[in-house]
């Protein structure tokens, strides 16, 4: 079965019927350690789900890269802007592990939409998922310190540190290396 159509299924009734159609727009590619899903600039508005792989999200400020997000397996992922607004990333997602993913247009997913009432309530819900998650992050940014951050991502994603970079990591955490380092010492 599709990880994407597995995904939207966790978010509400998915009749055979509608299935059997949001399976005629899905599709599946996989993609090799430092390849690109988005650059920024581009328009790439499609909604993807992570069957094996990882990916993150990165901005470039001051000619540095600096890590937003993650993605693991099973999450729903995409670059906001050309997702919802036809407008060019303001983002990079770049794989860090050959990346199996299954995906759709925003275009299909809004005929989609339009079409199923039943798709548009588990639009609705995966949007109000990507906002809690967006104000906790924001949250922690704010309120945590960088070794509280770092305790989080061991907490929720704890294969994190055996599969991502500890430069990419100090980065999403907003610190050096050095200081990740003397965190990861304690």
């Amino acid at each position: 079965m599709n990880a994407l159509i597995n995904k939207f299924k966790e978010y509400g009734n998915l009749p055979y019927e509608i299935e059997q159609e949001l399976a005629k727009y899905v599709k599946s590619r996989t993609k090799q350690k430092g390849d690109f899903f988005i650059k920024q600039g581009q328009v790439v508005s499609s909604l993807f789900v992570i069957e094996t792989g990882l990916v993150r999200s990165y901005f470039i400020r001051d000619n540095h890269e600096i890590n937003a997000w993650f993605g693991f397996e099973n999450a729903i992922l995409g670059s906001a802007m050309p997702l919802f607004y036809d407008q060019p990333s303001f983002e990079n997602i770049q794989f860090l592990e050959t990346t199996t993913y299954h995906y759709i247009s925003s275009k299909d997913l809004n005929e989609l939409y339009r079409k199923f009432h039943e798709m548009s309530n588990i639009g609705r819900k995966i949007a109000e998922e990507c906002c809690v998650v967006v104000a906790e992050r924001a949250m922690s940014l704010q309120t945590e310190n960088a070794e509280q951050r770092y305790n989080s991502l061991q907490i929720y994603q704890p294969s994190a540190t055996q599969r991502i970079s500890l430069g990419h990591i100090a980065s999403y955490l907003g610190i050096k290396q050095e200081t990740l380092s003397r965190i990861r010492r304690k």
